[in-house]
């Protein structure tokens, strides 16, 4: 089974504001390849669990291992925590971002993945390529509207 570290990273300048991802992957022996993106008004956590969906949805053979670095505590604890799980349950009753969970869990169950995570800003190389991909992104002009996003905030 092929391997994989993925580095992921949103952010939001504003929140809800313009908002951006980014994804390293890496997969031996050195192949490596980064994805961003920016929308005109989305959230912070948007962006957090967006980069994770789309490098997952990168990933071009499955099943891969992977593990999977995310500064954000509201991906990595829901998933490891097994929060997302209990909410697949209820439907995602009450529950910020349903839109993206469901795409999460779509393409997670299609890997076996492992999350880590790691403190924000904090001299991560990878993690500190991933934020200035999502700011870049953020900052770019004449951003899409992020298709999911209700303008409640996060």
């Amino acid at each position: 089974m092929p391997s994989v570290t993925i580095y992921t990273d949103g952010s939001s300048l504003g929140n809800p504001g313009p908002g951006g991802y980014g994804v390293v992957l890496l997969a031996p022996p050195n192949h490596r390849k980064e994805l961003s993106a920016g929308f005109a008004c989305t959230t912070n956590n948007r962006m957090e669990l967006m980069a994770v969906c789309v490098a997952l949805e990168a990933l071009k053979v499955a099943p891969c291992e992977v593990t999977l670095y995310s500064d954000s505590r509201y991906v990595v604890d829901a998933v490891t925590k097994g929060w997302v799980f209990g909410w697949e349950k209820k439907r995602f009753s009450g529950k910020k971002n349903p839109d993206l969970w469901m795409r999460f869990l779509r393409i997670y169950r299609q890997h076996h993945v492992r999350f880590v995570w790691v403190k924000g800003h904090a001299d991560t190389p990878e993690n500190e390529r991933c934020d200035r991909l999502a700011v870049a992104a953020a900052g770019g002009l004449n951003l899409p509207p992020d298709p999911g996003f209700d303008g409640t905030g996060e």
